[in-house]
């Protein structure tokens, strides 16, 4: 018989609430006969969304009345301290008791990474969680770590972030020896700051697969699976790159839509076209870890709708069969322990 999961689901969070959260749940319950989620927030209109939907509670749905709201642009720490039975805050609890293995909320980041960290704690080893999310290359896609949670980080973290992206490549991915690339404006060793310098000898002492300096072409090109910078950087590159494609979207669609013959074109090209736009999709990678912490949980895109919320309940499924926190935990304490030796 299957494990069954339970994951909690903030589904007051992110721009849309209920109204995608609660069809999204209905379709991962669809899809995974042994999961079971917690629907977190308020009850009632919950319950009126689950009737919208010709749907109700039972064994692989239920809810759990939470009576405040994170707001999008609220401040993280007025968050942790004044909303202590928001939908955020209690899904989170529910992973810290127990009753859930992992949660989802496309809620404000700031404010889940705040409360996530104060709740559950990070695993022994990690000083600061990190985000990370998988994006698009010309092989696959590339984990990349931190994409938000850490504007400046030391050598010892970007080193953190190495060990856990790899456990979350070889988990989800089945890849034995991720290849890490540490992000720099050179591939030379004589560039860039001396945190990331540091970080690079601190790597190349490790067990880790460490292929050196990559820049930001790289991230595209599939010769690494994980890259490694500070959250200020990743996070400039992740809107960069959201950015692009958007305007790579925008310059296609005006130009076969310029003139008759345009368009004509453009129905011969429709099936090119569209399996493009599948590759592309953002929606597909939805879903960004907040690794280090001793419990999982994800974070959806604030916009994200009923298909990009459900891929993330899956990428949380996965982490909890993957058992990614402990893994973490093992992998770095090794990883220090090899860069220890060889130092002295």
């Amino acid at each position: 018989m299957a494990q069954r999961l339970t994951i909690s689901l903030d589904a007051m969070g992110g721009d849309h609430g209920p109204d995608v959260v609660v069809p999204a749940a209905l379709h991962a319950a669809g899809q995974h006969p042994d999961l079971h989620q917690i629907l977190v927030g308020d009850e009632g209109v919950l319950r009126e969304a689950l009737e919208r939907n010709g749907a109700g509670t039972g064994p692989s749905l239920s809810i759990r009345h939470a009576s405040q709201t994170v707001g999008m642009d609220e401040p993280p720490s007025k968050a942790l301290r004044n909303k202590k039975d928001s939908s955020m805050r209690v899904a989170i609890d529910l992973v810290k008791e127990g009753s859930a293995d992992a949660c989802v909320s496309a809620g404000n980041t700031g404010a889940l990474m705040a409360t996530a960290r104060f709740v559950l704690k990070t695993i022994g080893g990690i000083d600061r969680p990190a985000i990370s999310s998988a994006i698009p290359s010309i092989y696959g896609h590339t984990y990349m770590l931190d994409l938000g949670a850490n504007t400046e980080c030391t050598p010892e973290q970007l080193f953190q972030f190495a060990a856990m992206g790899s456990v979350l490549v070889t988990a989800v991915n089945s890849i034995d020896a991720p290849r890490v690339g540490l992000l720099n404006i050179g591939e030379e060793e004589i560039k860039g700051i001396e945190a990331v310098r540091r970080a690079a000898q601190l790597l190349s002492q490790s067990s880790l697969n460490y292929v050196g300096f990559v820049e930001g072409d790289d991230i595209y090109t599939g010769e690494v699976d994980v890259v490694v910078c500070d959250g200020f950087v990743g996070n400039v590159a992740l809107k960069t790159s959201e950015g692009l494609a958007k305007l790579v979207g925008h310059y296609v669609r005006e130009e076969f839509s310029s003139s008759v013959y345009s368009r004509l074109a453009a129905l011969v090209a429709w099936p090119v076209l569209r399996r493009l736009r599948s590759r592309m999709d953002p929606r597909r990678y939805n879903g960004a870890s907040l690794l280090g912490l001793q419990g999982i949980v994800i974070k959806s895109h604030g916009g994200a709708d009923t298909y990009a919320f459900a891929n993330a309940i899956s990428m949380a499924m996965l982490e909890v069969k993957k058992s990614v926190p402990k893994r973490i935990g093992h992998l770095v304490a090794s990883a220090m322990a090899d860069v220890s030796e060889r130092e002295t």
